[in-house]
């Protein structure tokens, strides 16, 4: 036995060095490639602080070597731009109402789903299943002609809803798929305690499903955040969001880097802090709601 637990040991403290060396190799690979996907976001963020001289001359990179020479004036001149700041607002005001709208729907059609009997629920679960494969671009045409007859063509309205309506289909198969997996006991304990379903949702599936929620809105946000194709056809100019208002400069004044740069920045931050402060809980949700 002595003999068995000597030949052991040494096994088991080699191995510790191992683990050691192959955990620093991933760790620096993953460090390496999350410099690799932030380098065009910084090379962006450098730019912006530079004068446009500068950049038709060199290199974002050379800018490193004379940080002195970099300075706030882009973005001084870009918060004095009307369109641009009216097109940041209204930004915010499509992807905020869109992805609470989403989240909430979604989240009441999940438990219903997954979790109430009513007639024709599976086949109804299954369409909207099947409406994942229907391409965005398939309804603009035939939602630009309705929203037309009813007055919503060019309106932040019109944007907000075109997004809910074509977000919902994941959403709901996310949230179904997550609550789903919540243990059936924990929901007849609660009815025999007299809890309602209203109650059971709000207190009991809302807090279990936490992490789906939470991706699916992060998920949400930033596809509305990033989105040009749905805002460039349902919004006019009054109400375009700051992707087609950045496009637009494009096309107005060529390659201007001194307003596309710090616009372009403005327009990428926001999504990178939201990712960022909630990547957790993305991952997990996702994973999770994936499969059942």
């Amino acid at each position: 036995m002595t003999s068995v637990q000597q030949t052991v040991t040494p096994r088991r403290r080699s191995a510790r060095p191992a683990k050691r060396i192959s955990r620093v190799v991933i760790q620096l690979f993953l460090l390496v490639i999350g410099l690799v996907w932030l380098t065009p976001a910084a090379g962006l963020f450098v730019s912006s602080l530079r004068t446009e001289e500068a950049n038709a001359n060199s290199g974002w990179w050379t800018a490193l070597t004379a940080p002195g020479r970099l300075s706030l004036d882009n973005y001084a001149a870009l918060l004095k731009d009307s369109g641009i700041v009216q097109a940041f607002w209204n930004t915010v005001l499509i992807s905020v109402p869109t992805t609470i709208a989403v989240v909430v729907i979604a989240a009441l059609a999940g438990y219903a789903f997954a979790w109430m009997d009513f007639p024709g629920r599976d086949w109804i679960f299954l369409v909207v299943v099947a409406m994942l494969v229907v391409p965005v671009q398939i309804g603009l045409l035939p939602v630009a002609k309705l929203f037309g007859a009813l007055g919503l063509f060019g309106s932040i309205p019109g944007v907000i809803l075109f997004h809910t309506a074509y977000g919902l289909p994941f959403a709901i198969f996310l949230l179904r798929n997550y609550f789903a997996e919540i243990p059936k006991e924990m929901l007849e304990a609660a009815r025999m305690d007299g809890g309602g379903e209203w109650r059971i949702f709000s207190q009991l599936i809302l807090p279990l499903g936490r992490p789906a929620i939470a991706s699916l809105a992060i998920f949400q946000f930033l596809w509305v955040w990033n989105d040009m194709l749905v805002a460039l056809l349902f919004a006019d100019n009054e109400s375009q969001p700051l992707t087609v208002a950045l496009q637009s400069q494009m096309r107005q004044f060529g390659s201007n880097i001194g307003v596309l740069a710090p616009g372009a920045f403005l327009s990428l931050i926001v999504p990178l802090i939201v990712f960022f402060a909630f990547q957790r809980h993305f991952v997990q949700g996702i994973m999770a709601g994936s499969v059942k």
